[in-house]
């Protein structure tokens, strides 16, 4: 991620921060439960793209799918930076492992 991104996230934390009146302890676990509502949407989107269920038909596209992914990792990038003042490096060194096991060295 650039730094323009993760720039907005610092400013969605804050807002969020400003707006929540909970504890913070409270606050950052409804944060981090909030990314599996956000992965039940993907799921609903998909079967909607799909048309599976057979009461509803077809109801989403694949750009909502899309749209839906993005609310993933926005909401797991607000979740991960709550949680972690240095998340821009914890998720490049992450990204940096996860390739190198899988690739045998990162690009």
């Amino acid at each position: 991620m650039d730094a323009g991104t993760w720039g907005n996230v610092e400013r969605l934390v804050g807002w969020l921060d400003a707006a929540s009146a909970l504890a913070p302890e409270s606050e950052l676990l409804l944060r981090l439960m909030k990314v599996s509502e956000e992965t039940g949407e993907v799921a609903a989107a998909v079967i909607g793209a799909l048309g599976q269920n057979p009461r509803k038909g077809v109801t989403h596209t694949w750009e909502q799918v899309d749209a839906e992914l993005c609310d993933v990792i926005l909401t797991a990038m607000v979740a991960l930076r709550s949680r972690n003042t240095d998340a821009a490096n914890v998720f490049r060194e992450h990204v940096t492992g996860v390739v190198t096991r899988a690739l045998g060295s990162p690009a």
